[in-house]
């Protein structure tokens, strides 16, 4: 999702055994850099779909280092243990989820439901845990039923997103970094159980503090968490600068303006289930919100999802979206191969804010 490849580049130039691929190409818009979209890699009718992850892995991989994420149709996955298994054949390391921001289901070691979000509501652009210490470098989606309508898993270059960002906005935020304020106990998104694998304060406190998360209990027993996290990290193998947070995705004026008005008048401004700041914890205003979803936008590509497609992300150089869908949507997603923020080259020093 860089620079058009080679026809020696591609996808299925480089993955033996595959059948015919093709690219998706961003929506037009303005600001939008060179981008070989999104590859589509066809797996052949005679190929043995349980093993052949595990056949292509490392031309998998390096596709997916090559072009940021692979959508990879044909290979019939059924069912969340599919999943699993196909992520074993990666060779990937399954990541236990920490900090999530909204509830879903473990089906195993890695894998999980897709986050719990109204279907008319459209989930922005992100890069998944982006505001933990250590994050998933790899995910995998895995389209069980596709919707009706709607319901894409769209993805977008963080890279490219970047560059197209005006000047004035990344420089403060890489001079600030970006803060993620939380508040844990008003029914509305991940409970301390969803979130720290416990409701035990003694727990939740260490893991605060091993996380470089300041946290104070109000007198109802609500948990209240700041942290501040770097907005760029550079990606260790192929050296792209990437715009690598939850800033515009997070915050109060992407939501459903109803849903805003409604959350701030129950819970005040300061109760939110969460929001984002500049780091210095300065409120962003609608305008730089809008800026930074209007980028994402015209650097989005999409594939309708079909049953049993595959869709494989590096986490760093990709972020990703999905649409607002109708009827019955199941895709089933897994995190893998951890990674350290501090191994990023972070623009500011992960501390408590």
């Amino acid at each position: 999702m860089t620079s058009a490849p080679s026809a020696a580049s591609t996808p299925s130039a480089a993955i033996s055994g595959t059948g015919r691929q093709e690219t998706a190409q961003p929506r037009p818009g303005p600001g939008q850099g060179p981008t070989d979209g999104l590859p589509l890699l066809h797996v052949p009718d005679a190929a043995d779909t349980t093993t052949w992850v595990g056949e292509q892995r490392d031309e998998l991989r390096a596709a997916l280092l090559d072009h940021g994420a692979v959508l990879v149709r044909g290979l019939g996955i059924a069912d969340p243990a599919d999943v699993g298994r196909t992520l074993r054949q990666l060779g990937a390391v399954p990541l236990t989820e920490k900090e999530t921001f909204a509830p879903r289901e473990t089906h195993s070691e890695g894998v999980y439901s897709s986050t719990t979000w109204p279907p008319n509501q459209p989930m922005c652009m992100h890069h998944e845990l982006s505001y933990t210490t250590e994050f998933p470098s790899l995910m995998l989606f895995a389209c069980i039923t596709p919707p009706a309508t709607g319901g894409a898993t769209t993805v977008a270059d963080a890279a490219a997103v970047l560059d197209a960002l005006p000047a004035e906005l990344t420089e403060r935020f890489l001079r600030e970094g970006w803060l993620l304020t939380r508040t844990y106990g008003n029914d509305i998104g991940a409970s301390l159980a969803d979130a720290f694998g416990s409701e035990d304060r003694d727990a939740v406190e260490r893991y605060c503090r091993a996380h470089a998360i300041a946290h104070e209990w109000l007198p109802d027993g609500t948990l209240r968490t700041r942290q501040r996290r770097s907005a760029v990290l550079r990606h260790p193998e192929t050296g792209h600068r990437c715009w690598f947070n939850q800033i515009a995705f997070l915050n109060e004026w992407t939501l459903d303006p109803a849903i805003r008005e409604y959350l701030v008048d129950e819970y005040g401004p300061e109760g939110l289930p969460f929001n984002t700041h500049y780091g210095n914890g300065d409120p962003l205003d609608q305008d730089t919100v809008r800026v930074i979803n209007d980028v994402y936008e015209a650097h989005t590509v999409r594939r309708p999802w079909e049953a049993g497609d595959l869709l494989l992300v590096d986490n760093l150089r990709t972020a990703h979206a999905r649409e607002a869908f109708q009827g019955p949507r199941h895709v089933v997603v897994a995190l893998a191969d951890p990674r350290r923020t501090a191994d990023c080259e972070p623009t500011i020093e992960v501390t408590l804010p």
